[in-house]
């Protein structure tokens, strides 16, 4: 994870695969708050706005 916002609830990914940060929400992530830098496994959909992170899970 390259970038987390404690209070928004937010942040982005960068990955190999994509050719931008995708968003993800803490909505989309369960358990406790991710810690920016930490290693995770997502899924990818096309939202409004840009690629977002689905089914994240902490590795």
């Amino acid at each position: 994870m390259d970038f987390f916002h404690d209070t928004g609830g937010y942040g982005f990914i960068t990955t190999e695969d994509a050719d931008e940060d995708v968003f993800f929400h803490m909505e989309d992530v369960g358990g406790a708050d991710l810690e920016e830098g930490q290693d995770i496994d997502f899924d990818i959909e096309q939202a409004p706005k840009g690629p977002r992170a689905t089914n994240v899970e902490r590795n």
